[in-house]
């Protein structure tokens, strides 16, 4: 009840009619928080593209110029020849044939999973424990490649996945509250740039329909598109 009062306060703040500007929300929402710790940075994007057809599927990744706010874990799974250049990469775990045992019981910890295109007919065995947690690595995700070094340095930068979800939409945390107002807007900006460059070829009309931004327990707030 604590939490729905603060949320109703800070709701008095946003004009529910009113389209911000980048610049307006991001102030905004530094002002309206009510939570203690430093909340994310959240982003969702009604779209025109219809997920039924496959023609219309939007799955990317970008690098947000400001990073993420948080350290992914990055496991590889590569042949032995390759195993090398995968302990000398940024990789938290490397594997070889002992990755498919301890999937198979569910004793992995990590947050993306990449391999080189030679190895990826040997990770079908476990394609069922992995797709569900969109831990399967595709080439659209850049986590099927031959260059394991480059991959993995790009998603410890900030290289992150999106795709358009059942509802048309696409979700994605862009920073932390704590990011100064103009790293937040750039990394939403470029972000933005994203999924307009990976507009489906069958979608004719405008890809993006709106634009809200929030934060752990705020209300959102719409802006221009």
């Amino acid at each position: 009840m604590k939490h729905w009062k603060k949320y109703n306060e800070s709701k008095k703040h946003v004009d529910s009619n009113k389209i911000y500007t980048v610049k307006e929300a991001v102030e905004l929402l530094k002002k309206i928080t009510v939570t203690k710790f430093d909340s994310t940075v959240d982003v969702a994007i009604k779209t025109n593209a219809n997920p039924k057809y496959n023609d219309q599927i939007i799955r990317a990744t970008t690098i947000l110029p400001h990073g993420t706010w948080k350290t992914k874990r990055v496991a590889v799974f590569v042949s032995d020849d390759k195993l090398e250049e995968a302990k000398n990469s940024w990789a938290d775990i490397v594997w070889n044939t002992t990755l498919i045992n301890d999937i198979k019981n569910n004793k992995f910890d990590f947050d993306i999973l990449i391999t080189s295109p030679d190895s990826i007919r040997d990770l079908v065995s476990v394609a069922k424990q992995l797709w569900p947690k969109w831990l399967m690595p595709t080439p659209k995700a850049g986590t099927v490649t031959q260059n394991i070094t480059q991959a993995v340095e790009e998603i410890k930068k900030g290289k992150i996945e999106f795709r358009l979800d059942k509802t048309w939409n696409i979700h994605s945390g862009i920073g932390k509250l704590s990011f100064d107002d103009s790293k937040i807007e750039e990394n939403l900006n470029s972000f933005i740039k994203a999924i307009e460059t990976n507009k489906p070829t069958w979608v004719k009309w405008k890809l993006i329909k709106k634009i809200v931004l929030s934060t752990t327990m705020s209300p959102w707030i719409q802006i221009e598109c």
